[in-house]
């Protein structure tokens, strides 16, 4: 007969090719048509509440690496959250407005200047839409579970309408004012900038030392004396109005060439080798403090220069002599306040010199440099040229240079706040830790946050003028504007006229005679999608604020987590969040940006018709993303052979255990072999682990623990010798089912505790296990709960002790294996020669060792002393491995002088003889 008919193989039909790119679709489709989103939440109706608020991705191209490790990230937590008792709703959301996509749509031909402003945007709404359903479709793809036919989208009327609320209460509490002030000027978007949209990056400049004649030196320093002045911007010299010192720092007055300069002490050895002075004379010292109010005479207009004292004045570079014009830098505007200067800024919105520069109007800023150099030599005040490479503010999206430039601005007065911005700051919980000094520097050091931009795509500013020029915020004006931007869009701001726009009947003392104008400006999308805490946490029942939690890459601390706090603390006095977690950037495998002209981009949608959704999924949970992370062909590599192992042991879980009914079969705890036991503890060891990693959000900590039991715990040890009984064994047989009540254990607990991470797999093995009162669905279920196992310590401490005795056989069987004593394990008989302890230990074993061991024989001879020249000696055994005696049963494989003795079955063991038999009678 055929022997191989009576053994008890695996049977299942879950394929051991994962086949990702094509099942992941066909499991989705499944979800689309249980409508999982829905019913996840149905199920968890009236439980206490996790938000977690989505920061909204631009609306615009396709969704790249970073899109999906943070995408990826929140759908971990939100899967979890939902498998432990939460009520976890997310709602994705789309940041739409912004130059972006006018710029997209002018690179497609359309011609802004020919349409009005309200047909251009209604333009640019219908191309956001486009690039939401095709950023969608590819979030999905990426298994990411969420309320996806109900996104949040700040272009939507009822978005925009809170935005306003927001706009309006922050006005009332006197924290909105406009202000010529100089501002992040982009020549390129013609627009104001926010610190958020500005990137630094390398930049050569021009690098002068310019000398101001005293003419009015107060008695204290000599007229003609000349102030050196340094800067990297010779285009603002035009706007000059005075020069800064500091009060504290002394300054000397040092003649070379018959010329007087004045210059700070402490600098005065590096300016004398910039410029290259062959030799001076110290004629004078004076203290910062008492040359102020002195006027010096503008090099190229003759003009009073003033100088004052200021505070931002340092020795770190230049003369100590700081060039101050009032329209170009933030430290000269207030400074220049404080001494009654004006705002003077000769440069446009397209930053080309004005009439306010003599000489040089009509030149792009940038281009003026080199005449009003020459300029500057031919009247004998430029000292020094030079050329220098330094790191400069750029705009983030055209990626050209910035400039401060002085216009009237909207601005939200951060320093009125800044108090409470800093206490929420430091109420938050940040993951990791140095987030919060890095936000708390920053809101320490932030200017007042220019709100206004020069472009038509966006919420506009709901301010209104009165015929005298008065701005109009009222709670009247907002509350009407909010209706109808709510029935209507923000479109109609610009479709309408300002008395059409105002409510019924509305007067203004500064508009004698019902004349009214509106704001052009729109608000800077920051404050878009700063406003989410009001137009998403607040006006979906679904949701609450303060969210849980935000979770975005760490660009978002002078981004989204900065200006959605400016905006709650504004209007609530608290934060949005109760908990901000940020992550890295992705890098190439070498740790480099990716770049398309370098060719080292990994793009999602490519990865995942490779190699799925699920080894995407499992690469961002292997990773440490709090820090930058990489990705490439070779390490999505490693990450899907980890996959395979998992999906391996699942299947081997599941072919075992196709004739095992638990209600049936399942064998208590307490009548388990000691083995078993302890395999249970250390499955619920990987219970607590792997549920502790999560709430930590340590998803790493998830992949290499649930990695380690499935090749360590499972394949290498407990798998490998039970297959002997799983196979060998009759159906019923107490240790076979005892094995199987472990392996069911091992499947449930397993694929739930994987299943936030790996949901397409999870989801497919979960369908092969026979039916569960939990669902249809592994994301019906909840995740398993860590059990206090009494002689769990006593167990993990014995068995643990065996598995060092284990490694140190299994050592001794490959060296045997090497020099060919050996073939399979199962054709050795080991000899231990051991020490008392692990003689203890083999005695306190009532499991068969041979069987543990995988191997035909087993002897334990002596003591370490008594051990032949031939053992191997080791730290707790000395070992013997030789062949083992007698004939290989034909079914188990076993070498045993048995085989043969009983008559009917010549050819098997004793074992497999009564197996067969018991098999006959069925």
């Amino acid at each position: 007969m055929d022997y191989k008919d009576t053994l008890l193989m695996p049977k299942t039909e879950f394929p051991m090719r994962g086949n990702l790119p094509k099942r992941e679709p066909e499991i989705q489709q499944k979800w689309e048509e249980m409508n999982i989103y829905a019913k996840v939440q149905e199920k968890a109706a009236g439980k206490p509440k996790f938000i977690l608020h989505d920061g909204p991705p631009y609306a615009n191209g396709d969704i790249h690496m970073g899109h999906a490790l943070n995408k990826i990230l929140k759908d971990f937590i939100v899967r979890f959250k939902s498998m432990t008792g939460f009520d976890a709703p997310y709602v994705p959301g789309w940041d739409t407005h912004g130059l972006p996509i006018e710029q997209a749509l002018t690179n497609k031909g359309v011609k802004r200047k020919e349409m009005t402003v309200a047909e251009f945007r209604k333009l640019c709404e219908e191309y956001a839409y486009e690039q939401i359903d095709s950023q969608r479709s590819q979030f999905k793809r990426l298994g990411i579970r969420g309320d996806w036919e109900n996104p949040y989208i700040t272009l939507q009327p009822e978005y925009e309408a809170q935005q306003i609320k927001v706009f309006g209460e922050m006005a009332k509490k006197g924290y909105i004012y406009k202000g010529l002030k100089p501002v992040y000027w982009s020549p390129s978007s013609e627009s104001a900038l926010a610190e958020a949209e500005i990137e630094y990056k390398d930049k050569k400049s021009p690098s002068i030392y310019v000398a101001f004649k005293v003419k009015d030196g107060k008695g204290i320093l000599v007229e003609g004396t000349e102030i050196i002045i340094w800067t990297t911007t010779p285009w603002t010299i035009p706007a000059n109005l005075g020069i800064s010192v500091s009060p504290e720092l002394s300054y000397v007055v040092v003649e070379t060439g018959n010329r007087k300069f004045l210059v700070a002490e402490d600098l005065l050895e590096t300016v004398s080798e910039e410029i290259g002075w062959e030799a001076y004379e110290i004629v004078q010292k004076v203290i910062g403090k008492d040359i102020e109010n002195l006027v010096a005479e503008h090099p190229l207009y003759g003009r009073d220069s003033l100088v004052m004292l200021g505070e931002h004045v340092t020795t770190d570079a230049g003369t100590g002599c700081v060039h101050t014009a009032p329209g170009h830098g933030e430290d000269d505007f207030h400074v220049g306040q404080k001494y009654g200067l004006e705002v003077l800024c000769p440069v446009d919105d397209k930053g080309h010199m004005t009439h306010e520069a003599p000489g040089f109007e009509g030149l792009f800023y940038d281009t003026a440099n080199k005449p009003i150099t020459e300029k500057l030599e031919e009247k004998g005040a430029l000292l020094k040229l030079t050329f220098i490479t330094h790191s400069y503010p750029h705009d983030w999206r055209t990626k050209k240079p910035v400039i401060f430039r002085a216009t009237a601005q909207w601005f939200a007065s951060i320093k009125d706040f800044r108090s409470e911005l800093m206490k929420a700051v430091e109420e938050t919980e940040w993951i990791p830790a140095w987030g919060e000094t890095r936000l708390f520097n920053m809101v320490r050091d932030r200017g007042d946050w220019c709100i206004s931009r020069q472009r038509v795509w966006g919420v506009p500013i709901p301010v209104f003028y009165a015929e005298n020029g008065e701005s109009i915020i009222t709670d009247e004006t907002i509350t009407r504007v909010s209706q109808l931007f709510r029935e209507y869009g923000s479109n109609i701001w610009f479709e309408r006229e300002a008395k059409e726009l105002l409510p019924e009947g509305f007067t203004h003392p500064g508009s004698p005679n019902g004349n009214f104008t509106k704001e052009t400006d729109i608000m800077d999308v920051w404050f878009d999608s700063g406003s989410s805490h009001q137009a998403v946490l607040v006006e979906r029942e679904e949701l609450q604020r303060p969210a849980d939690l935000y979770l975005e890459g760490s660009d978002q601390y002078r981004g989204w987590f900065n200006s959605s706090l400016s905006t709650s603390v504004a209007v609530t006095g608290k934060a949005p969040y109760k908990g901000v977690l940020s992550h890295g950037f992705v890098l190439d495998g070498e740790g480099r940006k990716m770049s398309k002209s370098i060719g080292n981009v990994v793009i999602p949608a490519k990865v995942m018709n490779q190699l799925g959704g699920d080894i995407l999924r499992l690469w961002v949970a292997s990773v440490d993303y709090q820090a930058d992370v990489r990705v490439s062909d070779a390490i999505l590599k490693q990450v899907a052979e980890v996959y395979r192992k998992i999906r391996n042991t699942f299947r081997f879980l599941l072919g075992n255990l196709s004739d095992f009914t638990p209600e049936k079969d399942a064998v208590p705890f307490e009548s388990l072999r000691e083995v078993d036991q302890y395999m249970l503890v250390r499955l619920n060891n990987l219970i607590k682990q792997v549920r502790e990693a999560y709430e930590r959000y340590e998803f790493a900590n998830v992949y290499h623990a649930v990695n380690n039991f499935c090749t360590l715990d499972l394949s290498s040890f407990y798998l490998d010798f039970a297959k002997d009984i799983l196979y060998i064994e009759a159906a019923d047989n107490q240790d076979r089912r005892a094995i199987q009540t472990v392996l069911h254990e091992s499947l449930l607990s397993l694929v739930k505790l994987v299943a936030p991470i790996l949901p397409h797999t999870a989801d497919e093995v979960w369908s092969f296990i026979p039916e569960t009162e939990e669902g249809e669905s592994v994301q019906f279920s909840d995740m398993p709960q860590y059990q206090e196992i009494e002689r769990a310590k006593v167990l993990e401490e014995k068995w643990s002790n065996f598995l060092v005795l284990r490694d140190d056989v299994l050592k001794a069987l490959e060296e045997a294996r090497k020099e060919k004593l050996i073939g399979k394990s199962l054709t050795a008989k080991v000899t231990l020669y051991v020490n008392n302890k692990t003689r203890d230990l083999l005695n306190s074993i009532s499991e068969n060792p041979a069987q543990l061991f995988i191997v035909s024989a087993f002897v334990v001879a002596g003591s370490m002393e008594d051990a032949p020249e031939n053992a191997l000696k080791l730290e707790n055994a000395s070992v013997l491995v030789t062949k083992a005696e007698g004939e290989t049963c034909e079914r188990c494989w076993i070498v045993t002088p048995e085989v043969g003795t009983v008559e009917e079955h010549p050819t098997l063991c004793k074992r497999c003889s009564q197996v067969v038999k018991e098999y006959h009678q069925l």
